[in-house]
């Protein structure tokens, strides 16, 4: 069973190398490419102060996170949420780069980023002439993102996980990967329906054949003996 988990995350600016720190994560899991509804959301202490520049974008002021959990307080069930799961993220050496981070100042390994998915790379070959933003690409496959009026790390995992079906190929793919519990249940009343449909008879037929000429046949059959009859049967049954 394939788990892939959507992932997202909001900064304090654009470069962990510049001191810049992780304050939201959202991700969603999914299992054959289906939300299994379990997800990981977390708004998280910087420990530095917002850039006016950063907050604009996603909204998340130094008040609202003063009082939230730093990143250490957070990291076990963080990684035991993604474990071995592929990671599918919009952008994905941004977002990894301060996972990572995130992760080298607590002395944890990093995630491999082979395990990790890049939806703009997926839509860059798929669209090499278009824009590939999140925003474009729900508008290119009629996807309503009218909620996103800032970023937002599980908004955006949710409208993500969505462009991301769209990509491999659309719904009928994910329907196809995992009969759906509504899917069988549909196939089981059709089936149900025409067994019901099928009845048997009040009574038997009466014989079309003469009780002379059953008798005529049975001699016939029993004149020319078993090895006669095999050897006319098909190549296929012999």
């Amino acid at each position: 069973m394939s788990r892939e988990i959507i992932l997202d995350t909001e900064t304090t600016g654009i470069s962990p190398a510049e001191g810049h720190r992780i304050v939201e994560i959202g991700a969603i899991e999914l299992l054959n490419h289906v939300p299994t509804g379990r997800t990981f959301h977390v708004y998280i202490n910087p420990e530095r102060d917002m850039p006016k520049e950063a907050e604009a974008v996603h909204g998340l002021s130094s008040a609202f996170l003063k009082d939230k959990p730093v990143f250490k307080t957070i990291a076990q069930e963080f990684i035991d949420f993604v474990s071995d799961a592929v990671l599918v993220i919009h952008n994905a050496s941004f977002d990894m780069g301060f996972i990572n981070a995130e992760l080298s100042y607590l002395d944890r390994p990093p995630i491999d980023m082979g395990q990790v998915v890049d939806t703009l790379a997926i839509a860059r070959r798929k669209h090499p002439m278009a824009s590939n933003s999140l925003d474009a690409l729900c508008k290119r496959y009629g996807i309503d993102n009218s909620k996103r009026t800032k970023h937002g790390a599980l908004l955006d995992a949710e409208l993500l996980a969505d462009v991301y079906i769209e990509l491999l190929g659309g719904r009928q793919t994910a329907l196809n990967l995992v009969g759906s519990g509504q899917v069988t249940e549909r196939i089981s009343v059709s089936v149900t329906a025409i067994t019901n449909a099928v009845q048997p008879r009040p009574a038997a037929l009466a014989p079309r054949l003469s009780e002379a000429e059953r008798q005529a046949h049975q001699a016939l059959v029993e004149s020319l003996g078993p090895s006669a009859l095999w050897a006319d049967a098909p190549k296929t049954l012999q």
